[in-house]
């Protein structure tokens, strides 16, 4: 059901090479995004008329306006299961405690007496956020995108979410319900690349949507591509690839647990991701002979699990020891990440690449996809060695205001001109000297 890769005897290789040994799922952005390049220009050229006859080429519907109406997010929250509303107020609750602490504060540096700088902390203006309504429904993808933006202080606020052949062209009611529980007024029944090229390009009309600044939230590889289009003209989170976990774990681990934890990664979708990294054979021979009753058992079995867990991108990693371990999950830059150890904290401690870390058995990635107060839109694809998932900070803009009296000025102006001189920049220099009757202060 899933593979094993032998990592122990041997001296483990650095950087890239080991890299290379793990585990990845197949995901070229680069090829889906020439097929997505003429569907984003349809969207700049003929707007709203190119996203209804998108929905009824991908979606199945026909719509006559994709805004949803007001009405249809009231009826959505009306007519929510009540311990569904009540999960995901609490969700939303929990969010908000751990969102709130990230908000930054201006702060002011005194370089030189008379000479300061601050960094003040701006929000995006505009924001559109994605959330995905294909195989599953994320509604808690809905409250991880709308509580870190509404928590930095943005003002402008818009979702899109694929159109619901079963429900009569508008997206899933449990995703209009989040948005209203949220506040989220202005949501579109648009899906994929499309929603994308209507944030960033905007339409016109009496539905029309402006354009934002930025863009975040989860999606298949065809809002990845698009996202990747138009970096530059919009700013974005990340281009996010199939969901992974990686759980570290030693013979204390609980076979039960660590296979119930991958299969909960697996059934996200058939690319989707799960990785052990072990220094016990008896352990990895446990958390197989588990998986077989634990999938039987569950849904999604022949179109997501298995393909999944048995798929190129998952496998059993056997190492020397749990520094070896420690080493390879660093080079995996996983998702997310458990730690699955005797002094599990001591070890998390100890990670440097990972999406967000989970310690211990007690904080499955289950309880960060819905209520730990975590963020759970993260980095993929071995992207956590360089990127941080969403959170307040990715809505927030820190701009320096630069402040010198006249005497803070003349005091480093021959710096200046020294090096404006040393880049061959004259001109720069000039700027400066203009101030002071073209004579250089302090020479």
């Amino acid at each position: 059901m899933i593979s094993r890769i032998d990592l122990r005897g041997d001296a483990l290789p650095e950087g890239g090479a080991l890299r290379d040994l793990l585990p990845r799922a197949e995901f070229d952005v680069e090829a889906a995004l020439e097929k997505v390049r003429p569907i984003c220009e349809d969207v700049h050229h003929r707007g709203t008329a190119a996203l209804i006859e998108y929905a009824q080429k991908f979606d199945g519907v026909t719509l006559e306006q994709v805004r949803v109406p007001a009405e249809a997010l009231k009826a959505a929250l009306d007519e929510l299961d009540p311990a569904v509303r009540a999960a995901l107020e609490e969700s939303i609750r929990r969010a908000r405690i751990v969102h709130r602490e990230q908000r930054r504060t201006e702060h002011t540096t005194q370089v030189v007496p008379g000479g300061t700088v601050t960094e003040k902390w701006v929000p995006v203006e505009r924001v559109g956020l994605y959330a995905p309504g294909g195989r599953s429904v994320y509604p808690s993808s809905v409250v991880m995108n709308v509580v870190p933006a509404q928590e930095a202080g943005v003002e402008s606020i818009a979702l899109a979410s694929p159109p619901q052949k079963e429900f009569g062209g508008l997206p899933h009611p449990t995703i209009l319900a989040a948005c209203a529980l949220l506040g989220v007024d202005e949501v579109y029944a648009v899906g994929g690349a499309v929603a994308v090229a209507m944030f960033a390009y905007g339409t016109s009309g009496p539905d029309g949507c402006l354009p934002v600044n930025m863009v975040t939230g989860p999606g298949n590889i065809w809002v990845a591509a698009a996202k990747r289009y138009f970096t530059g003209r919009i700013g974005i989170d990340t281009e996010a690839g199939p969901t992974e976990i990686a759980v570290l774990a030693d013979s204390t681990a609980d076979p039960v647990h660590v296979a119930a934890d991958l299969i909960s990664q697996a059934e996200h979708d058939p690319l989707a991701a799960a990785v052990l990294v072990t220094d016990s054979a008896e352990l990895a021979d446990a958390v197989e002979r588990e998986l077989e009753p634990q999938v039987a058992a569950t849904k999604h079995v022949e179109d997501r699990i298995k393909p999944a867990l048995a798929g190129k991108q998952s496998a059993i990693v056997l190492v020397d020891s749990l520094e070896d371990g420690l080493k390879v999950v660093d080079a995996y830059g996983a998702e997310h990440l458990e730690i699955q150890t005797a002094d599990a904290a001591a070890w998390a401690a100890r990670v440097r690449n990972a999406g967000a870390i989970f310690v211990g058995p007690w904080a499955p990635v289950s309880l960060g996809d819905y209520c730990a107060g975590s963020n759970h839109v993260l980095p993929t694809g071995g992207c956590a060695c360089h990127s941080s998932g969403l959170s307040v900070q990715s809505f927030l803009r820190g701009i320096h205001i630069v402040d010198y009296t006249r005497d803070a000025l003349a005091e480093v102006t021959h710096h200046v001109v020294t090096l404006a001189e040393a880049e061959d920049l004259p001109a720069h220099g000039a700027a400066l000297k203009a101030r002071f009757g073209w004579k250089v202060p302090n020479q």
